[in-house]
This record gives structure tokens, C-alpha cells and sequence, in this order.
């Protein structure tokens, strides 16, 4: 039976509650990639190696909703709507992602417009994501995102024989991201050391789960403006 991992974004909401905080705006979440990114360096000084986080965008088309990401998607961290790309003009707009139970609820899911919401659909052999309302013709759309990339047979999707992140390392991903989020609020110092040891201990279960399993390569994304 396949381990379904959770989204990131519900990892990350729950590394936010774990340090007594609530993840309410795009900052957040910025801040939360930001940290997801340093993490990928300390476990690549560590020796482990799991994944990378890469930009991209996708042009949209008109009356087209779903688009699959690249093969080795493990799941987009962040995601907005691009106009006038490469203009004094371009501007970069928030898009609220929904949950499956959110989309199915939209009553006319072909309803074209300036798209303002999107579903991450993480199937068997792929990610999709479908955007509401459908792009129109108004102007020129692109999805700008960030990422998570496996490497060296992290594939995409949710189940068979490669799944996303490995399981066994969730714990530990979510506990160091507590950890590092709470060291930049000064209203939770108080957590930061119980939440240190907590991830250590996370981290080193999973390491001596996985040391007898072939050594995986990380290169952590540079490209931060």
C-alpha cells in the first residue's frame, strides 16, 4: 500500500502551528520556501540528498485550464499569475491555491476570465494544475512557480514504485522547518530549543532508516532575486 505524502503547503502550514504560529499571507510562505531552500543545504553538509526547487513558468492558453508540470515535479511551493512578462509593465499577482474539494464545488468550472485560483492535482505519474477561472484572450497569461524537484529517481506523483518525498523523512522536513521559522519570530524563542531537539531527533531516526539505501544528489536553487 502507498504512503500518500501530504502537500507542501500543508506541511508547511503544520511547521507553522508547530511553532505556535499562523501561516496567513504570501510572506509566510516566501519565508517558508526560503527556509525549505537553507534546510536543502544543511542536508546536503549532512551527506543526504532528496531534492532541489526550481523556477519556471508556463504560458497559458485561452480557453485552456490544465497543464502538466515537468515529469520530476514533486509539488509547486509557490505560484502566480504573470502578465506583460518581460515589460517595464510585468507584474507578478497572488492566485489562491484550493483543495480538490474546493474546485469540485466550483459551479462552472469552464467560466473564462482572469484566472485568480489553482488546483495542484499530484496523480500516479505526474502533477497537473488546473486554473479558475479558465484563462481568456483579455491578455497574455503566464504561470510563474517555484518547484520541488526530485532528483536521481524522485519522481513525480503519489504512488507505484517512486513516490515523492519519502515518507520516512516527512517528520524530519516538518520539524526542521518549525525550527527554522520559529528562530526568525521573536514571540516564540521560547519553542526554538524544544523544537531544535525535536528535529534532530526526526533527522536521525530518518538518516538510520535510510543509510542502507544508495546516496541521492542535491543541488539547493541559487536563483533568488
Amino acid at each position: 500500500m502507498a504512503v500518500v505524502v501530504p502537500e507542501l503547503n500543508e506541511l508547511f502550514e503544520e511547521a507553522y502551528e508547530r511553532a505556535g504560529l499562523e501561516m496567513r499571507s504570501g510572506y509566510d510562505l516566501k519565508t517558508a520556501r526560503r527556509s525549505l531552500n537553507i534546510m536543502t543545504l544543511e542536508w546536503q553538509n549532512r551527506g543526504l540528498n532528496l531534492f532541489t526547487i526550481e523556477a519556471g513558468t508556463i504560458p497559458l492558453v485561452a480557453g485552456t485550464a490544465t497543464y502538466t508540470l515537468p515529469s520530476d515535479t514533486i509539488d509547486l511551493i509557490e505560484h502566480q499569475l504573470r502578465t506583460d512578462e518581460g515589460t517595464t509593465q510585468q507584474l507578478d499577482s497572488y492566485i489562491q491555491r484550493m483543495s480538490v474539494s474546493t474546485y469540485s464545488q466550483q459551479g462552472n468550472k469552464n467560466t473564462q476570465g482572469r484566472p485568480s485560483q489553482i488546483y495542484v492535482q499530484r496523480n500516479a505519474t505526474d502533477v497537473q494544475v488546473t486554473l479558475w477561472p479558465v484563462p481568456n484572450d483579455a491578455t497574455t497569461y503566464k504561470l510563474a512557480y517555484y518547484r520541488l524537484k526530485g532528483i536521481d529517481g524522485l519522481a513525480s506523483g503519489v504512488g507505484g514504485a517512486t513516490t515523492s518525498i519519502p515518507p520516512r523523512f516527512v517528520p524530519a522536513l516538518v520539524s526542521g522547518l518549525a525550527y527554522y521559522v520559529a528562530m526568525k519570530k521573536p514571540e516564540v524563542a521560547e519553542r526554538v530549543g524544544p523544537l531544535k531537539q525535536e528535529y534532530e531527533e526526526q533527522f536521525r531516526r530518518a538518516a538510520d532508516q535510510d543509510q542502507d539505501r544508495s546516496t541521492l544528489r542535491m543541488v539547493p536553487f541559487r536563483g533568488y532575486a
